[in-house]
């Protein structure tokens, strides 16, 4: 079972968070709290022992949550949930160590694969928000030294790779040539070291470039 502790403001939204989880086999909510201080976030996370704790965070939110971030603590993994709004505090929680960040409108299915793959070790990023977010990352949760950058537009097609689209696909989907297409699968591969489509989406998800 992977054990999730709710940290949110309103009741409203944690009701409905407790509700998408416990709908899931294999997850369980451990916990489900408001905003506290710091330190006692700290003791609910070391006397509940979650194995992920899913934060959202409010418009201009400074997070009291955020602190209990830091790079020594390997568990939990942290999954946030903020939109635009919240930019700083989106941006804080990457630097401190957070695993996943999600839009608050996230579909369910999304919420509960993104706390399946922030336990499991992998950085998750929302497609829409993907670019942006890429550069706060620490140097050392991004890609490999010596690989470039993925475009906003390569992002889109490695999602769309991930899903299984062939190249007529996902031109139609784009709006876009089947050689332009081609173009950025061969620029996705070399940028990522991949020999194959299916390296490159491998190494997308490992590297938190796309949802799993």
């Amino acid at each position: 079972m992977t054990r999730v502790l709710l940290i949110a403001s309103s009741a409203v939204v944690r009701a409905g968070l407790d509700s998408i989880l416990r709908s899931r086999p294999g997850m369980e909510v451990v916990g489900s709290i408001a905003r506290l201080a710091p330190a006692t976030i700290g003791d609910e996370i070391e006397r509940l022992d979650p194995d992920a704790v899913l934060v959202e965070l409010e418009t201009n939110d400074e997070s009291p949550a955020l602190p209990v971030l830091g790079p020594t603590g390997e568990r939990p993994a942290f999954v946030v949930l903020g939109d635009d709004s919240a930019g700083d505090a989106v941006a804080d929680a990457l630097r401190l160590g957070a695993h996943a960040v999600l839009p608050r409108d996230a579909q369910p299915d999304e919420i509960v694969r993104a706390v399946e793959a922030a336990v499991a070790g992998l950085v998750v990023l929302h497609p829409d928000r993907a670019a942006a977010l890429l550069s706060l990352l620490p140097a050392a949760r991004r890609a490999a030294p010596g690989t470039e950058s993925l475009t906003a537009r390569e992002i889109e097609v490695l999602g769309m790779l991930a899903e299984g689209a062939g190249n007529k696909q996902i031109a139609r989907r784009l709006g876009i040539s089947e050689h332009t297409v081609k173009f950025h699968v061969g620029s996705i591969l070399g940028k990522l070291g991949a020999a194959s489509r299916t390296e490159a989406v491998t190494t997308g998800l490992r590297q938190g470039l796309i949802m799993v």
